[in-house]
């Protein structure tokens, strides 16, 4: 069994972590840590895991912790699991961030968009994109993964198959993406306040959101060359869900039969992205729990554009059941093991 502790259990994508790796088959959960709730049994925070999860959350106690461990989850904000990261490469072993610490390749564009000063930069250049449909064969040969965010999945799934054959003007491409309101986090915002989103919805970050740099950096390396994006987030009034409508100009004459056959053949074999048929469109309550993302595409024949929808669940492929999904490719386990569940519907 492999041993993992979480760090940051209490978090929604700490929590949603917990959930998924009680029910691994090859999964032994030994340290779950929560500054807030130290002390404190789990299904205390979490009520549904009762039953599932008998420990209780402790403090950091960052060297044992890393001793007792085979893998580590750290589900921190930004800023917060380079210490980590450190103490578990020197010790040998694996860990998944779920935060932003190492999902940039240079300290620049880190600081620039972050506002913190990175402390193990020496770690970058070992640390490796965790989209296992892009880049599974350097997960698996990993020790570090950094955990795309939720919007980036969405997009760099949904645009993967057009960059990588050239099929769009790189300079073209807008982005257009809603949340549900559990990306924002656990901790308490007026942003997030009930009043403020229910009944409502809303732009945020516009042309200043922190994940377009880790989108562009990895949209580059598949189109080859530069590519420049227009994003813009929005929240809308719901707990889970993310889908993103993304445009860009085609730079050849093709229809949607052509495109969707093209986006078929590139993710054949790759379980956890589903390339609707024609005339059937994601929708975010139909990945309610799941780690599946859902794509269509089709050509605007009129505007010489093609159109991408690419929806996942925010909190398990947009975070914590693709973190799991790395750690099974990290340690040559069945890719879908403990997360080859259906969406909850309705």
């Amino acid at each position: 069994m492999i041993k993992a502790a979480v760090v940051g259990a209490t978090g929604y994508t700490g929590a949603e972590l917990v959930r998924i790796l009680s029910r691994h088959p090859g999964v032994e959960l030994v340290a779950l840590t929560s500054r807030s709730y130290a002390g404190k049994p789990y299904y205390q925070v979490y009520p549904h895991l009762y039953n599932y999860i008998e420990l209780e959350c402790e403090e950091l106690n960052l060297e044992q912790l890393v001793a007792g461990a085979d893998v580590i989850f750290t589900a921190l904000p930004h800023g917060h699991s380079m210490d980590i990261a450190a103490q578990a490469v020197k010790q040998g072993k694996k860990l998944v961030d779920l935060g932003a610490d190492f999902r940039l390749n240079s300290v620049e564009h880190y600081h620039n968009w972050y506002k913190v000063k990175h402390t193990a930069p020496e770690l970058l250049s070992q640390a490796v994109y965790g989209l296992p449909e892009i880049n599974r064969a350097a997960v698996a040969g990993s020790t570090l993964v950094a955990n795309p965010g939720c919007y980036p999945t969405t997009v760099i799934l949904g645009l993967a198959p057009l960059l990588k054959n050239n099929l769009i003007d790189a300079g073209t491409i807008i982005i257009d993406s809603k949340s549900g309101v559990s990306g924002a986090g656990r901790g308490l915002s007026l942003k997030t306040h009930f009043s403020e989103v229910n009944d409502n919805f809303q732009a945020y970050a516009v042309a200043a959101h922190r994940h377009i740099p880790e989108m562009e950096q990895e949209l580059c390396k598949l189109a080859g060359g530069e590519v420049t994006i227009s994003f813009t987030p929005h929240l809308v009034p719901m707990t889970r869900g993310m889908l993103s409508t993304i445009y860009a100009n085609l730079t050849c004459q093709m229809d949607s039969e052509q495109i969707n056959r093209l986006y078929r053949q590139y993710y054949a074999g790759e379980y956890f992205v589903r390339v609707l048929p024609p005339g059937m469109l994601p929708q975010t309550k139909a990945l309610a729990g799941s780690n599946f993302c859902d794509i269509a595409v089709t050509v605007d024949r009129r505007t010489g554009r093609v159109i991408v929808l690419s929806a996942i669940d925010n909190l398990v492929k947009g975070a914590s059941g693709q973190a799991v999904q790395n750690m099974n490719v990290m340690f040559g386990l069945d890719e879908k093991s403990g997360l080859d569940v259906v969406g909850m519907y309705p």
